[in-house]
């Protein structure tokens, strides 16, 4: 699947430095292009980019297709005519380490309405017309999300089964009257969406131009409280309220002892088998617009998922229930043809889920922190590797390399020393180097361990309902020196892009 032998950086967007409290489709995402084509890099992983609600999880999205309107970049609005410059003097003093998202959503969000009674106002020309040509479109997603997002705040953000039941269940009488009702929010929302997917295609020609291909997340499962669930309740287990009657997670395991309770609602994999899996051949045709290859998160649930009842608080009392299989992935590549699937298959693998994977040819991934300890078959220890996979320092819900080092036992960390002939004076760049010159196929770092940053900028806690997915960079981390030591390491283990393109001119 890499006959290149790639590389790459694991970096969500909102990560990004620069003003306004949060990273977005700017200029600092252009710099940071440049500054993985410096450092030889030719793969940037990124985690979903749909719109977050409670808990600010992009894992948690108000749709699996939409866009989020917090990685729009107001300079870019500023220099459309569609923001005075002034609107940005005086922003409100955002933590340049990690993202306040109670502060920047409201901050951000009236900026954004102002962008948009400024194009309201335009009633013809060429920014018109790409308007009208998008909502037309993406007329068969775009008009039922954005009717979810206006119905939603017209409710004052409360989840859409506490919404008066005619909507909630989407009676035609109650559709066409919010409709009418809520013209002008609609429209509020077709513009966000697309602003979003404006910014980000611009951005990804240019990754694309410098050789640099993007790695997104499709999470297996969608939220609740979505416009998937809202406009397809047949496609889940719901009761006659609307509510779920069973919910995903994960038994009990490495990050969890009485396991996660994800709470997602489960699919009827036989109503969507007897649909062809159209609406998944949707999300899998809007994910390849987005990005360049596709992660699908926890690819054990299409063999087997983890099956809780709603009315337990834990995942402790669920059970295995069989899922799609190769079916899905068949109905795929007949209507989409060959799509470059990367399975996460961490956590606890079985044989049919190790059989589904290696039958559809998908690389799997690997993680060098779960390596050690144990004894010489661990799959994750580097003489085990095959070609055939993907393999990572960390993950997003990993402590740094760091962070974990430290939280070592001596005879683990004793292990580690003796099996990579290492002190561990720099054990970040320790473990990249094993990462960069195993016969994996594809080797991706996160951005923390490149910097050698500790537990402080841990991105992800699994079972933390808040507080997560905040670390930012800083405007001076991104150094030229940085990038010219991975640059050289990378070229050591054959792992260097072929070409440079040209920068691009600043916005």
């Amino acid at each position: 699947m890499y006959a290149r032998r790639p590389s790459g950086i694991l970096l969500h967007p909102t990560s990004l430095p620069g003003p306004g409290g949060i990273g977005d489709l700017g200029e600092a995402a252009y710099r940071f292009i440049d500054w993985l084509a410096a450092a030889k890099q030719r793969r940037w992983q990124i985690m979903p980019l749909g719109p977050t609600s409670y808990g600010d999880s992009p894992y948690a999205s108000l749709s699996a297709l939409a866009g989020n309107p917090l990685l729009i970049s107001l300079d870019q609005l500023v220099h459309d005519g569609l923001l005075a410059a002034t609107a940005l003097d005086t922003p409100p003093a955002f933590p340049p380490d990690h993202v306040d998202f109670g502060a920047v959503i409201p901050w951000k969000m009236q900026l954004l309405q102002q962008a948009f009674t400024q194009f309201s106002t335009i009633t013809e020309g060429e920014s018109r017309v790409a308007f009208d040509l998008f909502c037309s479109a993406q007329r068969h997603w775009l008009e039922t999300y954005a009717l979810f997002a206006a119905l939603k705040e017209a409710h004052g953000g409360t989840p859409w089964n506490q919404w008066d039941p005619a909507i909630a269940q989407r009676r035609a009488s109650a559709l066409h009257e919010w409709q009418m009702r809520l013209t002008d929010r609609v429209q509020f929302q077709q513009f966000l969406q697309w602003q979003f997917f404006k910014q980000w295609n611009d951005l990804k020609r240019y990754a694309n131009g410098h050789d640099i291909q993007i790695i997104g997340d499709i999470p297996i499962f969608v939220a609740y409280d979505s416009a998937d669930v809202w406009a397809n309740p047949d496609l889940f287990y719901l009761d006659g309220d609307g509510n779920p009657t069973v919910v995903a997670g994960v038994p009990p395991d490495y990050f969890s002892q009485t396991g996660q309770r994800w709470g997602n609602p489960l699919y009827r994999w036989d109503e969507l088998a007897a649909r062809n899996y159209d609406w998944w051949v949707k999300r899998f045709r809007m994910m390849l617009t987005l990005v360049d290859l596709v992660r699908i998160d926890h690819f054990r649930g299409f063999a087997a998922y983890w099956e809780v009842p709603a009315s337990e608080e834990t995942a402790l009392n669920g059970r295995w229930v069989p899922g799609p299989g190769a079916a899905l992935f068949e109905a795929v590549r007949e209507q989409l043809g060959d799509v470059p699937i990367i399975a996460e298959d961490l956590g606890l693998i079985t044989t049919d889920v190790e059989t589904l994977r290696v039958s559809l040819g998908y690389p799997g991934m690997a993680v060098l922190q779960f390596a050690w300890g144990g004894d010489a078959a661990n799959i994750y220890l580097p003489h085990n590797h095959t070609r055939n996979l993907v393999l990572y320092t960390g993950t997003h819900d990993n402590d740094t390399t760091i962070g974990w080092w430290h939280g070592l036992d001596g005879p683990t960390r004793g292990h580690i020393q003796q099996y990579l002939g290492i002190h561990g004076e720099d054990i970040a760049w320790d473990l990249m180097r094993a990462a960069l010159r195993s016969v994996a196929d594809t080797a991706i770092i996160p951005m923390q361990d490149v910097l050698r940053l500790g537990r402080e900028a841990r991105m992800n806690l699994p079972g933390r309902p808040m507080g997560n997915r905040g670390w930012r960079l800083l405007p001076d981390q991104l150094t030229s020196e940085v990038a010219q030591q991975l640059g050289r390491l990378t070229s050591l283990y054959g792992r260097e892009r072929l070409a440079v393109a040209e920068h691009r001119d600043m916005i």
